[in-house]
């Protein structure tokens, strides 16, 4: 028997399970289980908290899609991770150090009982985010349905494209979205963002990502969304995220400096489950 909490952060859900305290072994299968949100919980991301691995970290942060592939990275799954960790008084700290697969997250509690993500620096050069690319660019452009589509890159840890549209109302999220997931030009998939500059200070976004389909928010989505904003002159330095399930605020400094990301992160229910 497994027990969990379902959380989420701005309707980007998880399933948030403590790996310190009781014996985690999931398969992918099993993963899928747990995700079916007609037989098993629901979710858009698993979430497991284990034991840190470098000594000056708090805690180890694992994530895994509801196809039960593991990633890298989750922003708005950071912020359920650090509710999850307070209210579980698996951690006091005002703010603490996790480890992940693509580096440390400094997570943060704001007085207004918002949580800021210290997300990292993006990472710009193909190889890195990665994509098959020769040198780097403001824009790429990949075929799809015999047709160009252009669009920004960045790693927040994960990759993500990101296409500005004019409404994202009628931008062909899922169509397009699918099929820039799973193009060639992406050896490890990619995070598909939508993106319509409503002024220098405010976007709306949309975001595909890869092994969820559209979810209703998206934290590394929207951060990548700014630093591309950024990166061709169309944002400031603080910008008001508007995703289907909410906001986020981003700020970035520019090159070389890591991306803030605050928001809420909301505990939904504790449940147990037996696999």
């Amino acid at each position: 028997m497994i027990n969990f909490t379902k959380m989420h952060g701005l309707g980007n859900d998880f399933v948030v399970i403590d790996a310190i305290n009781q014996q985690i072994a999931l398969t992918p299968e099993q993963i899928r289980q747990l995700s079916d949100r007609h037989f098993g919980i629901g979710f858009d991301q698993l979430l497991l908290v284990e034991k840190a691995v470098n000594a000056n970290a708090d805690f180890k942060y694992r994530i895994f899609n509801a196809d039960g592939s593991e990633v890298a990275q989750c922003g708005n799954g950071a912020r359920c991770f650090a509710r999850f960790v307070r209210d579980k008084k698996l951690s006091d700290k005002d703010e603490v150090c996790v480890d992940t697969d693509s580096g440390q997250l400094i997570l943060r509690f704001d007085d207004n009982n918002l949580i800021t993500v210290n997300m990292g620096i993006p990472k710009h050069a193909p190889s890195e985010i990665p994509l098959l690319a020769d040198e780097e660019s403001r824009f790429y452009t990949v075929v799809v349905n015999d047709i160009e589509k252009a669009f920004g890159a960045v790693s927040m840890g994960n990759p993500h494209a990101v296409i500005q549209v004019t409404d994202i109302k009628t931008a062909p999220v899922a169509e397009l979205g699918k099929a820039l997931e799973n193009h060639a030009f992406f050896p490890e998939r990619v995070n598909v963002g939508f993106m319509q500059v409503v002024d220098r200070q405010h976007i709306k976004l949309r975001v595909f990502e890869r092994g969820a389909a559209e979810t209703l928010a998206c934290g590394s989505g929207a951060c990548a969304a700014v630093v591309i904003g950024i990166e061709h002159n169309l944002l400031d330095h603080t910008v008001r995220v508007d995703l289907p399930g909410g906001t986020l605020t981003i700020n970035w400094p520019g090159r070389g400096e890591p991306v803030l990301m605050t928001g809420p992160a909301i505990s939904v229910f504790e449940g147990q489950i037996t696999l």
